[in-house]
């Protein structure tokens, strides 16, 4: 059984047992570490709750992760932002500011710092994450080529600050590994590649000393259940985005 917690905890246990150091993304930008480094990224797009829980497993893990949420209305929830921080976990904001202003870069940034400053009221937040807004015609990430997150005490943002050649980027995008028919923006460019068939198989990569030295493993919280109604639900739902997905990519192209 995939994408459970269970499933989770024993990917935790897989990248203590090969000697991985786990860093927040702030801590990998600021402090470049030799050795094996994992960074655990967690993209807050809804059900906050589902972060808190992930971010309790690593704690009693003894493990620090990057969480980014969105502020918008249904996953913005300064109590689980607390509790989070509470944990020990970076946290900071899951932008989408060019999809909110419908393409006004003024507008965007302003709006940008705005929300940031509303993270900035629970966690000294240094790194930003896009978020992909796979059904919006923009792409949040170009706000970057008229505006510098670093006039906003931004150091890092994982697509533009990390080098891809060096570092392994996993992600869960579409309920499945590097996934890419199932992403429409949540990808690299130029960088080391892996397909796994589950994270079964992931467990197996890193317990046979399989991959890089230097991993970024994103998650999408709203994924990870125990089993039942709500594992089924995002099952179900995940491969209907998918195909829809899947179609968008192809037109993209």
């Amino acid at each position: 059984m995939d994408f459970t917690l269970k499933t989770y905890r024993s990917l935790l246990s897989a990248l203590r047992r090969a000697g991985y150091t786990f860093r927040t993304f702030e801590e990998f930008l600021s402090v470049p570490a030799d050795g094996k480094v994992v960074i655990l990224r967690h993209d807050i797009d809804k059900r906050p709750e589902n972060a808190l829980r992930l971010a309790q497993i690593e704690h009693a893990s003894g493990v620090k992760a990057s969480y980014y949420i969105r502020v918008v209305k249904g996953t913005w929830n300064e109590e689980i932002i607390e509790q989070i921080v509470a944990l020990g976990h970076e946290m900071s904001y899951h932008y989408e500011d060019l999809t909110i202003t419908k393409g006004n870069y003024e507008k965007a940034f302003e709006h940008f710092k705005v929300h940031l400053a509303e993270i900035r009221r629970f966690y000294p937040a240094k790194t930003v994450c896009m978020h992909g807004s796979p059904l919006s015609r923009w792409d949040n990430r170009k706000l970057w080529e008229k505006y510098n997150y670093r006039e906003a005490g931004i150091i890092g943002e994982p697509y533009f600050d990390v080098d891809y050649t060096k570092v392994l980027y996993i992600t869960d995008t579409g309920r499945a590994w590097n996934k890419t028919g199932a992403s429409v923006r949540d990808k690299v460019e130029g960088g080391l590649e892996l397909k796994v068939k589950n994270t079964r198989r992931l467990i197996t990569l890193i317990g046979n000393d399989e991959l890089p030295e230097k991993l970024i493993i994103n998650t999408h919280p709203q994924r990870w259940f125990d089993f039942g109604w709500g594992w089924m639900n995002e099952f179900i739902c995940q491969h209907i985005k998918n195909a829809v997905k899947k179609a968008l990519v192809a037109f993209m192209h």
